[in-house]
């Protein structure tokens, strides 16, 4: 399985998989905003920037993944699960124990030189409440669901760093 990883790893088309899967999740998050008229909060706001490293990560990997590009894409996948995971954890303990002495900020604070929420408001301007749980599925809510996508976007990656020194057997028809 490891050797099966590696090759995957190594062509376009597991990376763009990745990339199309952060995608759809983006997209849903902009439906939810903009077609449900559920406002995003601060924490969400970051966690869609977790998700578009994410897909940065899949069009790096798919641009030249036989190159060393592979390895930044690999890296960029795993820090953006983690900060993913780690805020989706956050949000989450906001959200089942208030307090009010802990929330989130009022907006989203991005460097100087990346103003997300100048450039794109409709994407990174956020109006909700961090400690709101407006949506639930399966009992459960919004930040805990992304706690999921984030842990399974994190297992994969890792797996596919394990697997990267194992290389696929080189099936030749006329060796023995």
């Amino acid at each position: 399985m490891l050797r099966y990883l590696n090759q995957l790893s190594r062509g376009r088309g597991a990376w763009l998989l990745l990339a199309l899967t952060a995608l759809a999740l983006e997209l849903t998050a902009l439906w939810f905003q903009h077609v449900m008229g559920l406002q995003p909060c601060v924490m969400c706001i970051y966690e869609r920037c977790a998700l578009f490293g994410v897909m940065g990560a899949g069009i790096a990997g798919a641009i030249a993944p036989n190159t060393p590009l592979r390895w930044a894409a690999l890296l960029l996948w795993i820090y953006s699960a983690v900060e993913g995971l780690r805020l989706s954890w956050e949000h989450t303990m906001i959200q089942l124990h208030p307090n009010p002495f802990t929330t989130c900020d009022f907006a989203a604070r991005f460097p100087t030189w990346l103003p997300l929420d100048k450039w794109l408001p409709a994407v990174f301007v956020a109006g909700g409440d961090c400690a709101e749980r407006s949506w639930m599925f399966l009992s459960l809510s919004m930040p805990q669901w992304m706690i999921v996508v984030f842990a399974a976007y994190l297992i994969v990656a890792l797996a596919v760093l394990i697997a990267q020194p194992f290389k696929p057997k080189r099936r030749d028809l006329f060796s023995r």
